[in-house]
């Protein structure tokens, strides 16, 4: 290969989202992307289960780096330069509309990531930029004027100036090409994962979901409320993506053993939950509790949690014991769990750890540490909860290293 202005090593969100910006700000560039991979963009084609979700419709740059465990402060600046909203506007200048769901999630109109990817491989091919598919870098060797790249085809490559968005660094040697140009990693842990608990009545209600639950982790101070799905191995769903998000180093340092707390019904309280089952004693007496479920549980997950509180399946309102209806009441609202283990989230499989934040200008996205190399994306320590943040954290950290590349 001949020499190249900016080389670009991942081809992800982050990458592609570079060297656009970076060919937009100077056409004169000569930008290349090198892909390990046979495709392009995977991440996107998969995230959202195939919908791509872009970004999440919170417009204020402050408030989007509060969905940020790590990288919060680090992205105040960068997301007052490149933020959600000028995503939709990118987006939306080039022909893919965006819309947002309830829960503020943003996908294409399509409900297709292929839009997503078809955009991007687009705009890159106007700009003329090189894209090489598998391709992986072995090393990197700081040169005089730049870099130089030995390739996994035997090849080397020179560039003046390297970007680095190879994505979550999910083993320790996939930040080695940058451990290499002088920097150091935070330990690389799972990020959004979904949990393993054995509990058979659990296991059984696979399938049913709810709207709104609160999960809590007491020993790690976590507390989440959102939208909770049964599955065949345990717990899944928002408010467990996020639960492990924020709790992702203090959950690996307890082997992802612990005990979970759900409130099924958050919104009422235990007072309320007692006049409820008073009311059903007098005006339903004759009536099977199990066959009575209060709202918004399932007839299925209502029974589960009678039963599970030591109620007997032919036990009427009229015959509920005050000890009885404690014990239930105290299982809608704080069932306990033992959790045994993770699956990791195939849609998102976001990591926390990688390049440590203090070396790194996020003014530029350039090293602290080595000139000319640049970061932007998952390969920094920075990882967002579930809902389209990691993706715009990508946009944001790929733009600003791009315009950066650019002018220097």
């Amino acid at each position: 290969m001949d020499r190249h202005d900016v080389v670009i090593v991942g081809g992800g969100a982050a990458g592609f989202f570079a060297a656009i910006a970076c060919v937009g700000a100077s056409s004169e560039k000569k930008v290349a992307i090198l892909e390990r991979g046979p495709h392009f963009l995977q991440k996107v084609k998969i995230s959202g289960g195939g919908r791509c979700n872009v970004t999440h419709s919170c417009f204020d740059a402050r408030e989007l780096t509060t969905r940020f465990p790590r990288g919060e402060r680090a992205l105040i600046g960068a997301f007052k330069r490149f933020q959600a909203s000028d995503t939709v506007a990118w987006f939306e200048d080039r022909g893919v509309r965006l819309k947002t769901e309830p829960d503020g999630r943003m996908f294409p109109i399509t409900d297709n990531s292929q839009t997503v990817i078809d955009c991007l491989l687009h705009e890159t091919r106007k700009a003329r930029v090189n894209l090489v598919t598998n391709c992986g870098v072995e090393r990197t060797t700081k040169t005089a004027d730049g870099f130089e790249l030995s390739l996994s085809n035997g090849e080397t490559l020179q560039c003046n100036q390297l970007l680095l968005a190879t994505g979550g660094c999910r083993t320790p040697a996939l930040g080695q090409l940058a451990v290499s140009l002088g920097h150091s990693l935070e330990a690389p842990v799972p990020s959004l994962f979904t949990f393993h608990i054995e509990t058979p009545w659990l296991r059984e209600l696979a399938g049913v979901s709810l709207s709104a639950a609160e999960v809590s982790v007491p020993s790690a101070g976590l507390r989440e409320t959102g939208a909770l799905l049964i599955t065949h191995w345990g717990l899944s769903g928002p408010a467990i993506l996020r639960t492990s998000a924020w709790g992702a180093r203090a959950l690996h340092e307890v082997d992802y053993r612990f005990t979970l707390q759900v409130n099924w019904i958050p919104r009422l309280t235990a007072q309320t939950l007692e006049q409820n089952c008073l009311t059903r004693r007098s005006m339903q007496p004759a009536k099977l509790i199990v066959n009575t479920p209060i709202s918004p549980l399932s007839a299925r997950l209502w029974e589960a949690l009678v039963v599970a509180s030591g109620i007997p399946r032919e036990t009427r309102w009229a015959d509920l014991l005050r000890q009885s209806q404690h014990r239930l009441i105290q299982q809608i609202s704080r069932t306990e769990f033992q959790v045994t283990g993770k699956s990791l989230n195939k849609e998102e499989f976001v990591t926390c750890g990688g390049i440590r934040l203090n070396e790194v200008d996020f003014k530029t996205m350039q090293s602290r540490v080595c000139p000319n190399l640049y970061f932007a994306g998952e390969v920094l320590d920075i990882d967002g909860i579930t809902g389209g943040f990691n993706f715009q954290a990508a946009w944001t950290t790929g733009w600003i290293a791009g315009n950066a590349m650019a002018t220097s």
